[in-house]
């Protein structure tokens, strides 16, 4: 990128309606539920083996989550696998080597 070039940025303001607001709310919340479900399972693992597993291990899916709590279902599976994906990068990032 040469010097003469700018960057821009848009910002916008957005009104949700309140179907809107509560389908936001319904996916920040579950995304946390499995994320912090998927936590849980692996700092038990931890503690049980002290070293990370994660690649010797297969830990449960967001789909797995589903049938204990239906209510999964009623959110986009992308999000949740997003948030999977974020727990993995996590761990990577927190046992990488210095």
């Amino acid at each position: 990128m040469n010097l003469t070039e700018r960057l821009k940025a848009y910002k916008f303001r957005i009104y949700p309606t309140e179907e809107q607001k509560i389908f936001f709310a319904k996916s920040f919340g579950c995304v946390r539920k499995v994320y912090n479900l998927m936590l849980d399972d692996r700092m038990k693992n931890y503690e049980e083996t002290k070293t990370d597993s994660s690649k010797r291990m297969n830990f449960p899916t967001p789909a797995q989550y589903k049938k204990d709590f239906p209510f999964l279902k009623e959110v986009d599976s992308l999000a949740l696998a997003n948030a999977q994906l974020n727990l993995d990068k996590a761990y990577k990032n927190f046992f990488r080597d210095k």
